[in-house]
């Protein structure tokens, strides 16, 4: 599998290693952009997948509100095809995370 890496410095992106493969409508946002509906997936307390944002930019970062959670900022680390991969800002406490899988009918690795 090949992504297109963007980092802004020279530490390696973090490992996830718990996953919940979920499917959520999120909202999501970049600046002053109005709020768009997008697909969250591959959720873990590190970040997240997405559906393909148009017109996204890689160097700005990226306000989530998932149902029930609030707002939380993240940064775009890679896109493949019509998906990009988010980091948190602040990785997610292990109970929202668990809290959005069970909301969500996820299931974990």
């Amino acid at each position: 599998m090949r992504h297109e890496v963007f980092s802004n410095d020279s530490r390696p992106l973090r490992s996830f290693a718990q996953r919940a493969r979920l499917s959520i409508l999120c909202e999501v946002r970049q600046g002053t952009r109005p709020w768009q509906l997008a697909r969250l997936s591959d959720l873990s307390e590190t970040g997240f997948k997405l559906a393909w944002l148009p017109d996204y930019d890689p160097s700005k970062p990226l306000r989530i509100r998932i149902p029930g959670i609030e707002m939380l900022s993240a940064k775009i680390c890679w896109h493949e095809g019509k998906q990009i991969g988010c980091e948190f800002a602040s990785p997610l406490h292990v109970a929202v995370f668990e809290h959005i899988v069970r909301l969500a009918g996820g299931a974990t690795d």
